[in-house]
């Protein structure tokens, strides 16, 4: 390790300046999930019906 190394962790005051640092506002705005959870079931019954009818044909 080099000789003028430094524990950024050593620095009380850039650590208390990362605690007191705000949240992002990004969090607060999270998309819907709806349209996926719809996509997804849509799309699992076409692929049952598909096979179903191959089976059955």
């Amino acid at each position: 390790m080099a000789e003028d190394y430094t524990d950024p962790s050593g620095n009380t005051a850039q650590f208390r300046a990362f605690v007191d640092s705000p949240e992002p506002a990004a969090s607060a705005a999270a998309p819907s999930r709806l349209p996926l959870i719809a996509g997804g079931t849509v799309a699992a019954v076409v692929v049952i019906a598909l096979v179903a009818w191959i089976a059955l044909g």
